[in-house]
């Protein structure tokens, strides 16, 4: 035995039985706990990007350009990335669209989804835009979703008198 031996087995501690974590679910008020929301709060209080979800609200699907050199940003924001200028404007987007890539959820689906599955999600570009988003894929049963399919841009309530997006199969 060496002389760091018994320093080590005096440093060791005694591990306590872990105690089980609180079960994660909804509220009382049947609310995504908010860690778990995937929709983002919209109100001016809340982000600098309100402008987005109050277009979406009024039928318009917009995002973010900048004046200084041009460049289409997503998700909308209010610095450009590439000269970090502050000047952008906000611009309408196309509708429409063609499925680039999907997944459809068959199980495991996130806290609030649940009843949901099966659904699809997927990557869709966005016609005459630079612009390749990702959003559910609506309209479609999974198996009959296809690479290339016409899509549509489809604002949606969602809970808490909020909005967003999403995309339904076209034809």
């Amino acid at each position: 035995m060496t002389a760091e031996e018994p320093a080590r087995k005096k440093r060791t501690a005694v591990l306590a039985e872990p105690v089980p974590a609180a079960p994660v679910g909804k509220t009382e008020d049947q609310r995504v706990p908010y860690l778990l929301d995937f929709y983002p709060l919209e109100e001016a209080r809340h982000t600098r990007v309100s402008a987005f979800y109050e277009n979406l609200r009024r039928g318009r699907f917009t995002t973010t350009r900048c004046r200084h050199d041009g460049t289409v940003l997503w998700p909308p924001r209010v610095i450009c990335p590439k000269c970090h200028s502050g000047d952008l404007e906000w611009i309408d987007l196309p509708r429409s669209g063609h499925v680039y890539a999907f997944s459809a959820v068959l199980a495991g689906a996130p806290l609030g989804m649940e009843s949901e599955v099966p659904f699809v999600v997927g990557l869709t570009d966005l016609d005459g835009s630079p612009l390749r988003l990702f959003g559910r894929i609506v309209g479609r049963a999974w198996t009959e979703c296809r690479v290339g399919m016409p899509v549509e841009v489809e604002p949606f309530e969602v809970p808490g008198e909020r909005v967003f997006y999403r995309f339904r199969a076209k034809g």
